[in-house]
Formats: C-alpha cells, sequence, structure tokens
C-alpha cells in the first residue's frame, strides 16, 4: 500500500489507530511516558575547572587573552589551545570565532579554518561587539578535537574568542582532551613557541605524546591549606569526605594522620576528635554499612593549618568523595576560606547547590589542588534545562499527572524546576566568576522575556504541587525584569529593542504574549497583587493595537518599530500565542475588570478567524492563510485549547461551531501528527522572521517532537477531555 507523501506517516502508525474511540487519557498518557522516557533526571555533572586566563565570556566563547596571557610573545611565535567536545548526534554546527590575530583552527587532527588579515580585529576592536566569524563544523557522534593556533600579528595582535554559536540553547562546554586531565572542563594550552607542533592532536593521548608541555600547570595540594588560602590568622575552611563501609558488618575504623594546626572532626555530625595543635594525631571510629559523612574543620593560628590523612586501617571500608568529581581523584573537598565572622553550618552544603555566604567573600567547594575549582554543569539534553519550549512541555506534563491521577509525572516536573531554582543563587554566582555558568545559562543571564516567563509561569505551577528550593526568589526577579527592565514602547508595550541577532533588533512580536502574561498571571496569584494581572491585560490589547489584522481577524507576526509596520505575515504559531495567552488571562481576569469586555471581545474575533482556517484534516497550517504550506502542530493544539476553554467557560456565543473545530483539531493530531508510540510530528522549529510567506513555508521546517510543541498537545488533549465531560455534565 502507498504511503500518502502529503502524511508525516502512514494511517497505520498513527495513535489513533490504536485507542478504543480515540481515548484522550490514552493519548496523553503514551505521549507523556515516551518523553520521561526518553529525558531521564539526571543530577548535575561536577567537573573540575582549573583558574586560567582563559574562560568564557558572556556569550559563552572562550576568551584566549594572549596579550595579556605572555606579553613577551613575539612576532613568528605561537600558542596551542586544544579542547574536546562529545556529540550524542552527528550533526553540521555553527561555531563562532573572532580572531584577534592569524588564527588556525583544526577539527579531529585536520584544518577547518585559517584566518586572512581582513578577518583580524585590532587590538581597539576587540571585544564581544565585534561580530563573529560564523564557522560550520560537521560534528561526529563521540568525541570532537579541536585546536588553536594562535599567532601574533604584524601589529601585534593576537589572541581569539571561540566557542558556540548559539549560547541560549547550545551552551557547549569543552572538556580537557588529555589522558591525565580526563574529566576536567577547560582548554589546555602551550606557552609561545617558534616551533609548530609535530602533530596536530586529533584525539585523546598523552600530554608527553605530543612533545609540548601544557598549561596550566596541575599541583597537588598535599593537605596544606595554606598553599590553597594563603596564612590567614583566625579563619577556618571544612573538609568533607565520606566513610564508606562496604561490608554488612559495623567495623572499628582507626583514623591517624598530621594537622598542620588546630583541628576538629565530625562524623554523622558530632564531634568525634579535636585538636588544637600540630602534630600527629590517631583515634576509632564503629563504622556500621553504608555511606557517612566525615567533615574537618581546619583553623589557621597563624603557624600553619590543614591535615592530611594516611589508610583507613579497616578490611572493607575507605575514604570517598561525597560526589563523583570528574577531574579529580582525591578524597576531600574544601569550603573556604571563612572569615573569623562565618557562622555556617557545613551540613547545609553538602548538597553542592549554593555558596557560602560569608560577610568578606562568598566561597563554593574546591578540590585539595591549587586552583582546582568544583562546578557543576548541566550536560543533560532537556532534564534541568530551562527554556521557554520546556516551560510549555512541563505545564503539559504537570496536567497530564493532574487529569490522570499520576503523581510520578507531577514529582518529574517538579524535580526538573527545582534542578534549575535550588541552583539559580549559586549560578548568578558561577557566572560572575567563571565568566558564564555551567548551569541555568538562561535564567542566569536574563535579557529577554524568552529567558524568564514561560518557564517561569510553571515554576509557580509546579510549586503547588510541593515547595521548590528558591522558586519564589527565582519569581521575584522575573517579576522585576518583565515590569521594570524589558524595553518598552512609549506607551508601555514590550519589544525587543536588542534580539538575538541584528535581524530581530527593534521588532515586537506576537510570540512574546506567551512569554509575559501567563506569568503575570500566575504571579499575581502567588502575590495577591492585581496590578500584575492588569499589566498582563494592557499588554495583550497594546499587542492588539500593533498586530491584530481586523480584516483577516489574526495576528502579524512581528512588528518592525524601526520602521513602524506590521511584517503581515501569518505564521501558525506566533499566532497560537496569542490566543493561548488570552486564555490564560481571560480564566483569571474578573468580569468586573475594566478591560475585560475589550479582552472578550478580542478572544471571540480571533477565535473566529481561527476557525475560518482549519484545514480539512482538521489540522491548521503553518501559514494559516496557505493550505499548501504543512499542517503544524503547535498552533494547531493552542488553537483547540483556546476554544475548548473558551467552551467550558461559555467565552463563545454560539458555541458548536467550535465544539467541533476542536474535536476535529484533537482527531487530526492524533490521526496524523501523534504515531502509535507517542512521538510528535509537524512541530515547526524555532523561528526568526520575515515579511515574506515563503520564510515560514520553506525555511522553517519541523521537527520531530519537539519541545515547542510536546506541551501544548498535551495540554489541549487535557482542555478537549474537560469539555467533553462538561459537556455531558451541563444540563
Amino acid at each position: 500500500m502507498a504511503v500518502n507523501l502529503n502524511r508525516y506517516f502512514d494511517s497505520m502508525e498513527s495513535i489513533a489507530s490504536q485507542t478504543e474511540g480515540g481515548s484522550i487519557p490514552h493519548v496523553l498518557k503514551v505521549i507523556a511516558q515516551r518523553y520521561v522516557g526518553d529525558n531521564p533526571p539526571h543530577e548535575p555533572v561536577y567537573r573540575v575547572t582549573r583558574t586560567s586566563a582563559i574562560r568564557k565570556g558572556a556569550d559563552h566563547l572562550y576568551e584566549f587573552p594572549l596579550q595579556s596571557m605572555f606579553k613577551d610573545m613575539e612576532e613568528g611565535q605561537r600558542v596551542y589551545a586544544w579542547a574536546k567536545l562529545w556529540i550524542e548526534q552527528p550533526q553540521e554546527f555553527i561555531f563562532h570565532l573572532r580572531c584577534f590575530g592569524p588564527v588556525r583552527l583544526y577539527h579531529n587532527g585536520d584544518q577547518r579554518f585559517g584566518s586572512s588579515p581582513e578577518e583580524e580585529i585590532s587590538e581597539a576592536a576587540q571585544g564581544a561587539t565585534a561580530l563573529p566569524i560564523k564557522l560550520k563544523v560537521n560534528l561526529i557522534r563521540g568525541w570532537n578535537h579541536f585546536v588553536l593556533e594562535l599567532g601574533k600579528g604584524r601589529e601585534g595582535n593576537c589572541g581569539a574568542a571561540f566557542g558556540t554559536g548559539s549560547r541560549k540553547n547550545k551552551p557547549f562546554h569543552f572538556l580537557a582532551p588529555s589522558d591525565e586531565r580526563e574529566g576536567e572542563e577547560g582548554w589546555i594550552y602551550t606557552a609561545p613557541s617558534a616551533e609548530p607542533l609535530n602533530r596536530i592532536p586529533g584525539a585523546n593521548q598523552a600530554e608527553a605524546a605530543t612533545g609540548a608541555e601544557w598549561l596550566p600547570v596541575r599541583e597537588e595540594g598535599k593537605g596544606r591549606l595554606d598553599l590553597l588560602y594563603g596564612m590567614q590568622p583566625g579563619y577556618s575552611a571544612y573538609a568533607w569526605t565520606t566513610i564508606a563501609n562496604r561490608t554488612a558488618s559495623k567495623q572499628q575504623v582507626t583514623i591517624a594522620g598530621t594537622a598542620y594546626g588546630p583541628l576538629r572532626l565530625l562524623w554523622q555530625g558530632k564531634e568525634v576528635y579535636a585538636v588544637q595543635e600540630s602534630g600527629d594525631f590517631s583515634f576509632e571510629l564503629d563504622a556500621n554499612p553504608g555511606i557517612s559523612d566525615l567533615i574537618a574543620q581546619c583553623r589557621c593560628d597563624g603557624q600553619g593549618w590543614g591535615f592530611q590523612i594516611g589508610d583507613i586501617a579497616a578490611p572493607g571500608v575507605e575514604l570517598v568523595l561525597g560526589r563523583r568529581m570528574h577531574g579529580y581523584k582525591g578524597q576531600w573537598l574544601l569550603l573556604g576560606p571563612l572569615s573569623p565572622e562565618a557562622n555556617i553550618n557545613p551540613a547545609d552544603y553538602l548538597a553542592l547547590d549554593k555558596v557560602a555566604a560569608d560577610l568578606r567573600m562568598n566561597v563554593f567547594w574546591t578540590t585539595d589542588q591549587p586552583g582546582a575549582n568544583v562546578r557543576p554543569f548541566l550536560e543533560n539534553e532537556l532534564y534541568g534545562r530551562w527554556n521557554y519550549p520546556l516551560g510549555v512541555t512541563l505545564s503539559g506534563l504537570l496536567g497530564t499527572g493532574g487529569l490522570l491521577q499520576r503523581e510520578e509525572l507531577a514529582v518529574y516536573v517538579a524535580g526538573h524546576v527545582e534542578f534549575a531554582t535550588s541552583t539559580y543563587a549559586y549560578s548568578l554566582w558561577d557566572r560572575e566568576r567563571f565568566g558564564a555558568a555551567g548551569l541555568n545559562n538562561q535564567l542566569s543571564h536574563i535579557d529577554s522575556l524568552d529567558d524568564c516567563g514561560s518557564f517561569g509561569a510553571l515554576a509557580i505551577l509546579a510549586e503547588r504541587f510541593r515547595p521548590l528550593k528558591g522558586s519564589r526568589a527565582v519569581a521575584d526577579d522575573i517579576a522585576h525584569y518583565i515590569m521594570n527592565v524589558q524595553d518598552r514602547m512609549e506607551d508601555g508595550a514590550l519589544y525587543r529593542k536588542v534580539g538575538v541577532s541584528p535581524s530581530m533588533h527593534n521588532t515586537m512580536w506576537c510570540d512574546d504574549m506567551y512569554m509575559s502574561v501567563p506569568f503575570l498571571c500566575r504571579y499575581a496569584e502567588l502575590t495577591g497583587d492585581p496590578g500584575y494581572r492588569d499589566e498582563a491585560a494592557r499588554q495583550l490589547l497594546l499587542y492588539k493595537k500593533y498586530l491584530y489584522m481586523a480584516d483577516r481577524q489574526v495576528m502579524s507576526h512581528v512588528y518592525d518599530v524601526r520602521n513602524s509596520k506590521p511584517s503581515g505575515t501569518v505564521w501558525g504559531r506566533g499566532n497560537g500565542w496569542v490566543f493561548f495567552s488570552l486564555a490564560v488571562l481571560l480564566e483569571v481576569l474578573p468580569r468586573t475588570h475594566e478591560s475585560y469586555p475589550s479582552i472578550l471581545a478580542f478572544y471571540r474575533e480571533l477565535a473566529e478567524g481561527y476557525r475560518r482556517l482549519q484545514g480539512k484534516h482538521g489540522l491548521w497550517h503553518q501559514v494559516l492563510v496557505d493550505a499548501e504550506s504543512y499542517e503544524e502542530s503547535s498552533c494547531t493544539s493552542m488553537f483547540i485549547y483556546g476554544f475548548a476553554l473558551g467552551i467550558r467557560h461559555s467565552w463563545l456565543e454560539n458555541p458548536e461551531p467550535y465544539i467541533k473545530a476542536a474535536l476535529a483539531g484533537w482527531q487530526g493530531l492524533c490521526e496524523r501528527a501523534v504515531d502509535k508510540r507517542g512521538n510528535l510530528y509537524g512541530v515547526c522549529k524555532g523561528s526568526s522572521w520575515s515579511y515574506s510567506h515563503a520564510y515560514y513555508k520553506h525555511d522553517l521546517g519541523w521537527n520531530l517532537n519537539d519541545t515547542h510543541g510536546i506541551g501544548i498537545v498535551l495540554l489541549a488533549g487535557i482542555e478537549t477531555q474537560r469539555m467533553k465531560e462538561w459537556l455531558i455534565e451541563k444540563p
């Protein structure tokens, strides 16, 4: 049987072919289970980052400031920098490069780029404001090794900045590539030399095999805190390890070592040994099977501080780190130095998700090696990430858990959200300390509504399930950003003065209704302050003023602020965001509110405009007014959601056509966009904008299981199910 090329898959593969009577709960369960199964809740990965002049900038490019690193570097000399990147699936990826002197880039041993003089930025023009060179690199599955050869130009310029071309969605961090530094984050590099490397490294190998010495230098700690912190009389530090008893019975453990200054040892929260002077020590304790925390408090008396512990004299018992630390094989993590005024409980910091707040300096855990810092990194593709599509996805999962009474879905969502909110304060510190945060890359660097509103609204909803660490501080900061920081037109309408790319500067997108209105509504509920709800209503009516096309009863995707005119393009998902946001607002807006009649009238006008544009299979199209453009799942879901909610709340004066449209839309999704394994097809990928419909039709293709669509399909199913139940139950 021939496959209809107008379909995403054969009808036998659809979820509609597997469900008795098109059971909505079953469809929701299958989609939700597929998503959770594909994105398990892994914790952050903790890695060593060595203190180095090479660090990330705010744009997540690694900066190589050779002029300050090697002030005596001569013309004709070169520095090599080497790192690697793990890639799950082969792909063509765009990297950004700024050349501050002669640069060659090698990928897996082969040269991919060599700069010309006109591509080298003068010293006066160096910085993140200079436009980067965009380099397409075909990344292979597995390890990808990168080497930068950095020379000194005739005018004395040297150095570079290199890294991800997508700091929002792919904030890549590179790893140290040699066998000796396995697991560390960052680049290693050589000193300047007139001699080239014998061979450009293209795979893991020992540093000695390259014929070069690599920096930064790796030093052993030796338990001497004066080597880490200097001699600071009155200051203290904590060291943490665990006693792991691998046997099935209690073991008597002898702990012996040398103290270099005053020392207290706490086991399971209780002091088990203390000494006020330097010297050798020994004591015994009984360790039950399992793992228990051992914490040492060291104090500097002006003569020395720190300690060393030798082997434990007990079979099957050893000291091991409390967390796996990539790039470090030692047994202790250190928290310090802490001023005499500091009053902290070290047990509060064992989760490794926050800095210790001292009156003089905030500190985080390090290893016992000088310059070897501990940092958490988000290395999951989706779980724990904070971005606006995931705000929609997880909202759908949370609602599905409620409808199906599947608490494990709410537990999963809460865990994902708390992954981000619990480390929010830490990520702000991490960004300041290292140039760009290893997690929460968008939350720690909010510069647009995309970065905060969608996921922020979800976080407020998720905290209704259970308290989430750090969630309120995040919500407060997002509210401050939207109300006081985000750029506005003279009439107060939110817009993008500075976009992700120059083409997005000075634009207003109808998408931003979803990035602001639902959050403002949820925050008003959280705080009890109706002013935020008032602002949501004001923004919707302002966006109507700029983007509504009354003759078609649809929204233009973008308003070009620079040229004072709308784009006139009718993109499906952009319209969906507006309709979704209208429905969210109407659900919480009192009927006595002064803007309620205008908001309701706007909803009804759009509802009629969208209903007329529904396709013959029940789905709406990528370009709403072009039936030859592909059937698009995310906008279809948002129109279904808005119709179903409006029917249940009696917002529509003549509901019958909209009931029919919602049911036809859901059936179309099940027959043509969701397969029997819970995969979702036909979700438009992330967009830019254009004055031409051809861009949306031909350049903006669709992705499989794109997070822009999964959650809204779930929400559409939930509201369709509720609508059906309401229609049965109503008088």
